[in-house]
């Protein structure tokens, strides 16, 4: 659905403290997505904004600056929208914004594939070129003024920049909510299938998300608003279980001698049966990095491009 065509009065908006979430199209269903705002005594911002904020571009206020999780397709597709003020993002993703080879190294993708992907970013996606691009680090604090303060929380894994907010507007957890980006706790589980993704350092952040004190928690796809933070810890083990679940599925699958193409081919991230250039390259190097480690422990061998069990082998 092209957002030009969306009605902003068909949109969900919901106010907590400083902060009002624009829910995306089915509740940010890709590639939609739930943006935020928030609004202090002296600055406001917008959060990674979306093809949503494209559709209420009409009744967007002014904003001091444009924050983002992370610098893939979906999440800048309103950065355009906004080019007088800085936009903020790690600085390990800023490369996304120098340029378009920029923001295409991050997904590593090739040939025909690669291109493709280009003319889908500039023309669905709305790619902004060159802007007053600023960075942060782990631990920045940003001070929106009232209270209100944004504490840059560096998650990488999805992307080696990506970054959750903690907006807080007050002492206590319940005045307390943390923005996850991309560490979206769906079914599918965590995406670690771009150049720029790294397996265990995603799973060290699904780690350090559990130790964060907050009331609220907001995924940019799918899941939206969790109000508990225990419903939040439930519905974040089960999302780190799915990284477990790959991988005991590849030893199982590792019974016999496999190689790498067999490996993508029998789909350990995707459903059997999918199909496409770019979900070949996810399941090749989200399983690559299982590979690796699962050898670097001693658990698989490979034998002239064949890899095996090491139980198997015995």
């Amino acid at each position: 659905m092209n957002p030009e065509d969306l009605d902003p009065g068909d949109l969900v908006d919901q106010k907590i403290g400083p902060v009002t979430i624009l829910f995306g199209y089915e509740n940010g269903k890709y590639p939609y997505g739930n943006s935020m705002l928030i609004s202090g005594a002296e600055k406001s911002a917008v959060v990674d904004p979306c093809l949503g904020v494209v559709a209420r571009k009409d009744v967007m206020p002014a904003v001091d600056m444009v924050m983002h999780s992370h610098c893939h397709e979906d999440h800048i597709a309103g950065t355009h929208l906004f080019p007088g003020v800085p936009w903020y993002v790690h600085e390990e993703d800023a490369i996304g914004f120098e340029s378009l080879d920029g923001i295409l190294e991050i997904y590593g993708l090739e040939g025909e594939t690669r291109d493709s992907f280009a003319d889908l970013i500039v023309n669905e996606f709305f790619y902004p070129g060159k802007g007053d691009v600023r960075t942060f680090k782990e631990g920045d604090v940003l001070d929106f003024g009232g209270g209100v303060s944004v504490t840059v929380i560096h998650t990488p894994g999805h992307t080696r920049g990506h970054s959750c907010f903690l907006v807080a507007w007050g002492d206590s957890p319940a005045e307390r909510l943390v923005y996850l980006g991309d560490i979206e706790l769906t079914g599918f589980g965590p995406y670690y299938g771009d150049a720029w993704s790294d397996l265990e350092s995603f799973e060290a952040s699904i780690e350090k998300l559990r130790h964060i004190e907050a009331e609220y928690w907001l995924t940019f796809h799918h899941k939206g608003l969790i109000s508990s933070r225990d419903t939040f810890l439930a519905m974040l083990d089960k999302f780190a279980a799915m990284i477990g679940d790959r991988e005991s599925r590849l030893i199982e699958y590792l019974g016999e001698p496999r190689t790498m193409d067999d490996i993508v081919e029998h789909r350990f991230v995707y459903r059997p049966g999918q199909t496409g250039n770019i979900i070949d390259s996810v399941e090749r190097r989200s399983m690559g990095m299982h590979l690796k480690r699962l050898m670097r422990d001693g658990v698989v061998t490979e034998t002239d491009g064949k890899f095996l069990s090491a139980e198997a082998s015995t």
